[in-house]
């Protein structure tokens, strides 16, 4: 009951942070897909953010219906022709229109043409984070600490490693490192494996090996949960540096940034898939509100880099080869230019169906991950 009372007295500020950020990521995404199926010369019946009844809405010249609707955890394009929202074509419509209809119509547009429509959303994700980073880092720079080792947690990895109070890490499994805030990273995507860390110990150069260990502790929000660690905390006489960027040295981080998201969310789901990396960071609408609540008291620079972060996550899940998601679409157009010809109706049907039992069943595992986080049964 503890947890639920923190749910209701974070809604005012929670709920309309959670609203900005899933707006910000789904405007983009979506616009994606409608600039370049507009470039395509494909009509646009519907431009939503959200799912559900309209709240409010126009229509533009060329006949695209832009709403908002009353559910917004998502969004869609719908083009002409689709039966759905989630672009499935109809066929039977298509059977019976005239030839400037058809041409219109997404289904009836080259392969490279249908597969450039389904990548622009996942791809202006990218953009956006890449965007939202590089002003932050105009902005605020970045904070740097060096990879000193002030302290060894008694018992731990680094312990039995060798590893002492002053040693200077300066590589793992031949990664450079030269901010202790990589750290907590790579050992988190390596998972349980058997780390090489390079160490400077004074004068001497050498190599050691640890096997992180799996604990709950804290995170940057507060939050109890799983993660690898090898047992070293940073030194207090070491000071930050803080790092300025030009224009164009900020957009370079920020594209580097973005990449080392994607590489990050790759990893651990398979290492999750392989048993090796806790589901914690496994998060659906109310895991989701419940971050950004946190991250919102933080201010806006804040928020908006979550809003990044999370850009590149839901752009990168989207390219899962998914039916019902965009990398469902590239995997039958995929088929499609192999085989000559587009799949059968039946096999994208089942494909259809499959999609929409996965992308189910994993909306209520997350929502029984965020429940068990919250302790609220």
């Amino acid at each position: 009951m503890h947890a639920l009372h923190d749910i209701i007295a974070a809604t005012p500020l929670g709920l309309p942070a959670f609203i900005f950020v899933i707006t910000v990521v789904v405007f983009f995404h979506e616009l994606g897909h409608f600039l370049v199926a507009r470039a395509c010369g494909v009509k646009v019946d519907v431009f939503s953010i959200g799912f559900g009844k309209e709240i409010v809405g126009w229509s533009d010249a060329r006949g695209t219906r832009w709403k908002v609707s009353w559910l917004p955890i998502g969004g869609y394009v719908k083009f002409a022709g689709d039966a759905n929202a989630a672009s499935a074509p109809d066929r039977e419509a298509a059977a019976r229109v005239s030839a400037a209809e058809r041409a219109v119509m997404l289904q009836f547009k080259p392969l490279w043409q249908r597969a450039a429509v389904a990548v622009a959303g996942p791809l202006a994700n990218f953009l956006i984070a890449i965007i939202i980073l590089t002003g932050l880092l105009m902005i605020d720079g970045h904070a740097t600490l060096p990879p000193v080792v002030g302290s060894v947690v008694p018992g731990s990895a680094a312990e039995a490693a060798g590893i002492r109070t002053d040693d200077r890490i300066v590589a793992v499994n031949g990664t450079p490192i030269d901010d202790y805030y990589q750290l907590p990273e790579i050992i988190s995507m390596r998972g349980g494996e058997n780390l090489a860390i390079d160490l400077e110990r004074g004068s001497q150069r050498l190599t050691v090996h640890a096997v992180p260990r799996l604990v709950r502790q804290k995170n940057i929000l507060g939050e109890m949960e799983a993660t690898y660690v090898i047992g070293v905390r940073p030194s207090a006489k070491v000071t930050p540096v803080q790092v300025t960027y030009t224009p164009w040295g900020a957009l370079g981080a920020a594209t580097a940034q973005t990449g080392t998201i994607i590489q990050e969310t790759l990893v651990g789901v398979v290492k999750m898939i392989q048993g090796h990396a806790s589901p914690d960071q496994i998060r659906g609408t109310v895991g989701i509100v419940d971050v950004t609540h946190k991250v919102a008291q933080l201010g806006f620079l804040a928020l908006l880099n979550l809003a990044a972060v999370l850009s590149v996550s839901i752009g990168l899940a989207n390219l899962f080869p998914i039916p019902l998601l965009d990398g469902g679409h590239l995997l039958y157009y995929g088929c499609e230019a192999v085989l000559g010809r587009p799949l059968g109706e039946r096999a994208q049907e089942l494909g259809f169906r499959f999609g929409v039992i996965l992308i189910v069943g994993l909306v209520l595992a997350s929502a029984f991950h965020d429940l068990a986080r919250l302790n609220l049964f």
